[in-house]
């Protein structure tokens, strides 16, 4: 269906064909096979937008547009009668969505492990031809115009949704917003760095930051910038810290400042090695050599889906006694949780269990 095709769909000079204009030039040129089915001819340019061969753009009463290439339009795009196939070459997107930004997504905008804005604004000037790799033979692609301003917007929400990590001098930004004036054509763009192991936040691993077993986020984060060679975004460096203090093996000190918080409060949150727990006043689970036993701390959204699972874990058990024995914890991290607080959250468990309750 291109215009260099056996059907010539295109007239010579033609850039753009609406929609109806092509499923009528199935139904109208003894040249071209009947086709029935309308649905039939739109999978078939829903496809070439999403391989982008086309632009899919919609005309909005206002006159603003909607444009896609590269992705699967909405149904109601599909079914607005001012829909338009576009030649790349000779289309503007509107909009840049953010996923297509990612490494490896675009052929040829990627050729290393990051690129610049600069380099993202030439793959989208109107004048770039990407090769696509078909299995044996590379067919040239066009890439569509797109303007600086969409540009910024897909990459300021690609970072934002920590897809891209922007890096510029000292600068080092993911999920959060670009702070103005940081995006220019020399700022870098990279897939975001992997997770850090909680592990790796113990004075086992880190005594230099521990040197009488307290140290803040801050010296965290600087240490781990340091051996990372680069300065590490604070998103990282703060599920690092979170998933410490999830596993027990750091905690708040008395004195430290609300956390989580933003970098410029990192220097207020001071953290010490955590205090060996102390015994349960509780009776220890007696274990009896016919009963077994599965432990684990879970997560709320692990506790629904155990809850999901209750019928079937009732029917694999057969005759067997399937008994829960629950435990909640609440940890004020460093100092005791309101009374207030503690009041509503036993009203809460109230309704689920009268014996359920924290004292």
């Amino acid at each position: 269906m291109l215009p260099e095709g056996p059907y010539n769909l295109w007239r010579e000079a033609e850039t753009s064909r609406r929609l109806k204009d092509l499923v009528g030039a199935f139904a109208l040129s003894p040249q071209l096979p009947k086709m029935l089915n309308r649905r039939a001819i739109l999978d078939t340019l829903v496809l070439g937008c999403k391989e982008g061969q086309f632009v899919l753009r919609v005309v909005r009463p206002d006159r603003s547009v909607r444009t896609f290439w590269r992705q699967e339009p909405d149904e109601p795009a599909l079914k607005d009668p001012s829909l338009e196939v576009v030649l790349p070459e000779a289309a503007e997107l509107a909009e840049i969505p953010a996923e297509l930004l990612v490494p490896e997504w675009l052929p040829g905008l990627w050729s290393g492990a990051s690129v610049s804005f600069g380099e993202i604004c030439n793959y989208f000037s109107g004048r770039f031809v990407a090769k696509v790799d078909r299995g044996g033979y590379e067919e040239p692609l066009s890439v569509p115009k797109g303007s600086r301003e969409a540009l910024a917007a897909a990459v300021t929400e690609a970072v934002k949704r920590g897809k891209l990590w922007l890096t510029s001098e000292r600068a080092s930004i993911l999920s959060e917003d670009i702070p103005a004036g940081l995006l220019t054509d020399d700022a870098g763009l990279q897939a975001p760095p992997p997770p850090i192991p909680a592990m790796d936040l113990t004075p086992a691993n880190m005594p230099e930051v521990w040197p009488d077993g307290a140290t803040t986020a801050l010296a965290i984060a600087i240490t781990l910038s340091k051996k990372a060679r680069i300065n590490l975004p604070w998103a990282t460096v703060r599920d690092a810290i979170d998933g410490a203090l999830r596993a027990r093996l750091i905690e708040l000190a008395t004195d430290s400042a609300t956390w989580p918080c933003e970098f410029a409060g990192a220097q207020t949150v001071k953290l010490r090695v955590a205090a060996p727990s102390q015994k349960r006043t509780e009776p220890p689970l007696k274990l009896q050599p016919d009963v077994l036993v599965a432990e684990a701390e879970l997560r709320p959204s692990e506790i629904q889906d155990l809850a999901d699972q209750l019928s079937e874990l009732r029917k694999l058990a057969g005759t067997a006694d399937l008994r829960f024995r629950v435990r909640l914890e609440l940890d004020g991290r460093g100092t005791s949780p309101a009374q207030d607080v503690v009041n509503r959250l036993n009203e809460s468990l109230a309704k689920v269990s009268k014996g359920l309750s924290f004292k």
